[in-house]
């Protein structure tokens, strides 16, 4: 994302009558950092969840899926590729004919995916492409070539119901009849268990949230001062979001250097940051559904945490 991009995110959001901020922005280095911190958490069941799914159910994913033939793998935003990498080495040592194809936004997150999959793996048959997930996933059409999409992680919890909607609208658009899609979806649950996920005892997600504030400093010359923020993060376990909150904790104005502008804050006024939702089967099968994706299967960790949902385009 550009510094310009950046600028006119925090001026819109911060302006607004209720402040928020993008959570687009959490993975600068820092950010990127403390998220790997975070994955590694006891309370942070999702990462180690769905990376039991994709180690250990690899085999039924596949013999779920129609191909028999070469087909596309292609993943929208895979990070570092650790939880892919596993799904893969099973493709790999089952001598099944694939091309992996990661689309990303960044070139550098494609180059340090490329390096973490040859460490696994060896060489394999990787074309990473880098641009929009949706004009990348329109070109693709023109080989002719089955794909199979990954959108893991829970991604899709970062968006409001009619958002999601939306976008697996675009993915499903995107495909022709009998491509498929894999997706990570974070299940309902103990509401006591995504409260902890979501608001560690070590402070790493708070400090995680507070980098938002770091980063303004940072890039923008904003002059934010940590010792007056704090975080707040809670679950309603009716609808199933997450929300998450930075919070003054005094009545304050912070100036941004780049954008030239003074932003006015009350004591125990909250900026919005995220929104992580949790999703029922029922709902699922919903989205999925009603935007010409047929649900295959769940395929769950061992506790019902998590699922990984294989969908077929109709």
């Amino acid at each position: 994302m550009s510094k310009e991009a950046f600028a006119k995110s925090v001026k819109k959001g911060l302006s607004s009558k209720s402040k928020h901020l993008s959570s687009r922005y959490f993975y600068d280095d820092k950010g990127s950092q403390l998220f790997k911190k975070i994955m590694g958490l006891d309370e942070y069941y999702l990462t180690g969840a769905e990376y039991e799914i994709l180690s250990q159910q690899a085999a039924d994913i596949h013999k779920q899926s129609p191909f028999q033939n070469h087909f596309n793998i292609v993943e929208l935003g895979a990070g570092d590729g650790k939880k892919t990498i596993e799904y893969l080495r099973y493709l790999v040592s089952s001598d099944i004919n694939f091309t992996y194809i990661p689309i990303d936004i960044s070139q550098e997150a494609n180059d340090m995916l490329i390096d973490n999959v040859e460490r696994s793996l060896g060489k394999i048959d990787i074309k990473p492409m880098t641009g929009d997930y949706f004009d990348m996933l329109d070109s693709l059409k023109q080989n002719n070539r089955p794909n199979m999409v990954l959108f893991l992680g829970s991604n899709i919890g970062n968006y409001s119901m009619d958002d999601a909607s939306q976008l697996l609208g675009n993915i499903s658009s995107s495909l022709s009849k009998g491509d498929t899609v894999l997706i990570g979806v974070d299940l309902q649950k103990n509401p006591n268990i995504i409260a902890k996920a979501y608001n560690d005892a070590k402070g790493i997600t708070r400090a995680f949230n507070l980098n938002l504030l770091e980063r303004i400093n940072r890039e923008l010359g904003g002059n934010f001062n940590m010792e007056y923020w704090d975080f707040y993060s809670f679950y309603n376990p009716k609808n199933g979001e997450v929300n998450s909150f930075l919070i003054s904790l005094k009545t304050q104005e912070v100036w941004i250097e780049e954008l030239k502008m003074n932003f006015q804050f009350q004591n125990n006024e909250v900026i919005y940051t995220e929104l992580s939702r949790k999703y029922t089967e029922n709902e699922i099968k919903t989205l999925c559904t009603s935007n010409g994706l047929d649900v295959i299967r769940f395929f769950k960790d061992k506790k019902e945490y998590f699922t990984d949902v294989l969908l077929q385009k109709k």
